[in-house]
């Protein structure tokens, strides 16, 4: 979209502000960018870390006497006036300034809760990075902000904000979406000489370079894919490969509110999780009856990229893959550009990057000029993530989050609270069990001891009770 002509013709004032809640790597990236915009100002940001928040500034070039920590909302006002930078450790005092909207970026679902709704009843506009939050009461806070006449969005540079993108505008060009989803920021290297294949340490997700061996007469599994051997490459890549990180529940979060934002499903709870390289993946997630592994259309999934070292990868980005119905549009599709399948009844469309917070702008942007999101039409609670042990866990043991070892995410259609349901994986987080749970059993609610006073709870009940009528 040419959004400049857009901005010039709806805008209202030269500068959009925004107020910023967690300064870690996807909220800096966010202050960084927006000195390079003339719309756009993050004039505050708020932060329990003082040191992170200050830091951010002074990555986006701002000299150290025009950053000024502050607690004070009147004085903050004044600061804001006479052009200074401030952070402060309360973000309640965001809500009470004249900034456009507010970016969540904690990454902690209580606080995403918390700071949405409060962003949302003072009038704002709020752009949620936090996934975490976004996963579990999305829906909730979006019908709640359009009653405000306000705009809830997820964020471009994130994978399932792009993906949101990218979905409308293949479905508003009439393409049949057969798959579509994410590529893991992790990749598989193959070094074909050493017989090895390598993932190296990303200090995000994979944190240690792992490598495995490659017999011989196990060869056959790592070459390329042609005509109806997807589904025996792609299971024999996932048991020589299962001593590498695999996806977990922070990938798997994001296609939850793919599958709740664009109506896309899991064909499978965990996901088929493929190693494939980039021409692999429409022979490969397309139905059965066309060759590939999977049991319908119209599904997410999540990738991981195997390359050799010097090959393109995926970047992490976002993928589609889309057919036609006419026979010449499917000839054009397929031949001008895009990766086919072998049937040429399919084709790869894809982003090979996403660029977090730089690309964030565009978001903030559209919603304080245009009044609009940058995600979906639709916003519906159909799926949750889930977690079930991996191991033996022990009453009063703290659940961890998504990168816990001990857990295992999934996604399953969405229940009503109560006991025997399941809890959604970021409502888990910080929570005792109440006892003993063996592996191999998936956490309901009757497990888990309910933290007092949440407002993510709080308004889980309130999700329910709005979208069961």
């Amino acid at each position: 979209m040419i959004y400049h002509h857009l901005f010039e013709r709806f805008k209202k004032k030269d500068v959009i502000t925004a107020g910023l809640i967690g300064s870690g790597h996807f909220g800096t990236a966010v202050v960084t960018q927006s000195m390079e915009i003339p719309l756009l100002k993050v004039p505050v940001i708020a932060d329990h870390d003082l040191k992170a928040a200050r830091l951010a500034y002074e990555r986006a070039g701002i000299s150290k006497e025009n950053i000024v920590e502050c607690e004070n909302v009147q004085k903050v006002l004044q600061l804001m006036e006479q052009g200074k930078y401030i952070i402060v450790n309360d973000p309640m005092i965001l809500m009470e300034l004249p900034v456009d909207l507010v970016v969540e970026s904690t990454g902690i679902p209580e606080a995403g809760a918390r700071h949405g709704l409060e962003a949302i009843n003072h009038g704002k506009h709020i752009a949620m990075v936090t996934k975490e939050t976004d996963s579990v009461v999305g829906p909730l806070l979006n019908h709640l902000a359009q009653k405000a006449g306000v705009v809830y969005t997820p964020v471009d540079g994130d994978q399932h904000g792009l993906l949101m993108g990218m979905i409308a505008w293949a479905r508003g060009l009439g393409l049949e979406i057969v798959s579509a989803g994410k590529a893991r920021d992790a990749e598989f290297i193959y070094d074909r000489e050493k017989g090895e294949i390598i993932c190296e340490a990303d200090g995000i997700t994979v944190h240690e370079t792992r490598k495995v061996k490659v017999d011989k007469k196990d060869a056959w599994a790592f070459e390329p894919i042609s005509g109806g051997k997807a589904g025996a490459c792609v299971k024999a890549r996932r048991e020589l490969l299962s001593d590498l990180p695999h996806a977990g529940g922070f990938d798997l979060c994001e296609m939850v509110i793919a599958a709740n934002t664009n109506g896309l499903v899991p064909d499978i709870p965990q996901l088929h999780q493929a190693v494939l390289r980039i021409p692999e993946l429409p022979e490969a997630l397309c139905p059965t009856a066309e060759d590939g592994i999977l049991q319908n259309k119209g599904v997410i999934e999540v990738v991981t990229c195997f390359r050799h070292r010097y090959e393109a990868g995926l970047g992490g980005g976002v993928f589609m893959v889309v057919a036609c119905k006419n026979d010449y549009s499917r000839m054009i599709v397929t031949t001008k550009g895009q990766i086919p399948n072998a049937k040429g009844t399919t084709a790869l469309i894809y982003r090979p990057y996403h660029l977090c917070g730089v690309e964030t702008p565009i978001t903030l942007l559209c919603a304080g000029i245009l009044n609009v999101s940058t995600g979906s039409e639709t916003y519906l609670p159909k799926y949750d993530l889930v977690q079930t042990a991996v191991r033996d866990l022990k009453a009063g043991e703290i659940i961890g989050n998504d990168h816990d070892p001990a857990l295992q995410a999934s996604i399953i259609p969405a229940t009503k609270m109560g006991k025997g349901s399941a809890v959604p994986a970021h409502m888990l987080n910080g929570n005792k069990l109440k006892r003993d749970v063996p592996a191999g059993t998936l956490l309901t609610y009757d497990l888990v001891a309910e933290p007092k006073d949440s407002v993510l709870w709080k308004l889980r009940r309130k999700q329910e009770e709005i979208f069961s009528n």
